[in-house]
């Protein structure tokens, strides 16, 4: 493999971190002995046609330094490649890293264990949600919880996390339950209302909420979270649960697998590694073995 790597950067990451993260986790690469060349775009359609440069020109591998909207980008460009990705967790959720228990906010820490991984060949295979085109690594989610991201991306005051827990105060107050339609593998149609369905090839979302908490990334199959037709009062019960990953265990919440889910809802979008996807219907596939992870 050769020496040179990329590192794919969002400067704006976590309000600025991904910049700050850039430095010490280059300085660490070069000291393991590593070229380090640095990917930057004046956009994310302009970031990925980069990214993807580097992938076809034989990097030996794409380091992405963000948060997760960035590592959501990094697998448009490496998935279904045999260019390995390593993260950098330097956003504000940094689920993706969670999951493969790397570092986070610790850009010297992670890229170390990049650079050793790389000489000790620790990669391996993990798999992918694919919805159309689009790749996937943590949770597909849609109800709920993708209304608060909806209207959190309306707001422009307060910044940061701020908006968006005035934007769930402001959906719980329009609070109702939406009527699903979900297809598993192309079984029998599931009509139900819910306050939201997640599929997770990932375990969590958010930060650190565990919706789907028995997630496992190499098993080719999601988990499917329903919460049920919840009222506003024991949603608001049940919610906090999600840190702990316990939310499952009410009886308004179902936990199926399935690798092929089909999910369909009138008015309702679905958002994926925090990015949106657009308007239900929606279907994700899992794929197994999509990309290949350093040192996860």
């Amino acid at each position: 493999m050769t020496s040179e790597i990329t590192l794919f950067v969002n400067p704006a990451a976590g309000r600025g971190r991904g910049a700050h993260a850039a430095r010490p986790a280059a300085s660490a690469l070069r000291a393991a002995g590593y070229t380090v060349r640095t990917v930057l775009g004046v956009d994310a359609e302009d970031a990925l046609v980069r990214a993807r440069a580097a992938v076809a020109d034989g990097t030996g591998a794409l380091i992405a330094v963000g948060g997760d909207g960035l590592a959501h980008l990094a697998l448009q460009a490496v998935a279904g490649t045999r260019t390995p990705l390593g993260l950098v967790a330097a956003g504000t959720g940094n689920d993706f890293a969670r999951a493969l228990g790397l570092p986070v906010r610790d850009p010297a820490a992670a890229a170390r264990l990049v650079a050793d991984a790389l000489k000790g060949a620790r990669i391996r295979d993990i798999d992918l949600g694919r919805v159309g085109d689009r790749w996937f690594g943590t949770v597909l989610a849609s109800g709920f919880d993708s209304r608060v991201n909806d209207r959190g991306n309306r707001m422009r005051w307060p910044v940061g996390r701020a908006r968006y827990d005035l934007a769930m105060l402001a959906e719980l107050a329009a609070f109702r339950p939406f009527p699903y339609r979900i297809t598993l593998d192309g079984g029998a149609v599931r009509e139900v209302e819910a306050t939201l369905v997640a599929v997770g090839n990932g375990s969590s979302y958010g930060g650190g909420m565990r919706i789907c908490p028995g997630a496992d990334l190499t098993d080719g199959l999601f988990d499917v979270t329903i919460v049920g037709d919840c009222r506003r009062r024991t949603l608001l019960r049940v919610f906090p649960k999600v840190y702990r990953g316990t939310h499952i265990d009410h009886p308004k919440v179902t936990v199926l697998r399935a690798a092929k889910v089909e999910i369909a809802a009138a008015g309702v979008s679905g958002y994926a590694d925090g990015e949106r996807l657009g308007e239900l219907p929606l279907t994700a596939r899992c794929v197994p073995g999509a990309v290949r992870l350093i040192g996860s």
